[in-house]
């Protein structure tokens, strides 16, 4: 019997990734999705389509209501706030891991899962608190305290760079052009905000063809 997983898929291409690593690691993947608010409405879709393309099953969270608490916080929630083309604080969405990872656990007993991932990167590190080992295992051990079960958390690409991550997942023939980095809601990814501009590094420094459809 194969070992059962959560994912916390979020359309982007380094969430993406993980759930084709870790279906190709032998784990029975149970897939996450969150809609706390955010203008990419894009990306849930996107990430609907990967958990059917891979016949994961999955759930969507409606944490919508999440954009009211956010409101005048972040620009990824809140269209008053331009969106940055780099970083600064308005792109972070307080806590935001934390409470993906709270369900995640509840999630995870639910289910009898005994590990849990999430696509945290070498470079998030820097600026966003709660992709760091010492915040995920510290909740790591909360989560083992709140429920009596020996549950891991882990990021598996938390020590590699995002073009690492693109690497791999051209390896485990991820369809790049299905997944959404952008933090705007268009037609095609608007090409110069923050996450944008990294995707678009990203690809280059890791030597592979960029499939994204961009405007600018």
């Amino acid at each position: 019997m194969r070992e059962r997983c959560i994912v916390i898929l979020s359309g982007g291409p380094d969430s993406t990734t993980l759930a084709y690593w870790a279906r190709a690691e032998g784990y029975e993947v149970h897939a996450l999705i969150f809609n706390y608010g955010q203008r990419a409405q894009r990306e849930i879709e996107y990430a609907v389509k990967t958990a059917k393309r891979l016949n994961l099953p999955f759930q969507v969270v409606d944490l919508s209501t999440l954009k009211g608490l956010y409101t005048g916080v972040t620009s990824l929630v809140d269209s008053g706030i331009p969106v940055a083309s780099s970083f600064e604080r308005s792109l972070i969405v307080p806590f935001r891991n934390g409470i993906f990872l709270s369900i995640a656990v509840a999630y995870a007993s639910s289910v009898k899962a005994r590990r849990i991932f999430y696509g945290a990167h070498l470079e998030d590190q820097a600026f966003y608190p709660d992709t760091r080992r010492e915040f995920y295992k510290a909740f790591e051990a909360s989560a083992r305290l709140g429920t009596e079960e020996e549950i891991t958390i882990e990021a598996p690409f938390g020590e590699v760079t995002k073009s690492e991550i693109l690497r791999r997942g051209y390896e485990l023939g991820v369809p790049f052009e299905s997944t959404w980095s952008c933090y705007l809601n268009g037609l095609k990814h608007c090409g110069v905000c923050e996450s944008c501009k990294n995707r678009k590094e990203a690809f280059r420094e890791a030597g592979l063809t960029d499939p994204t459809e961009y405007e600018g």
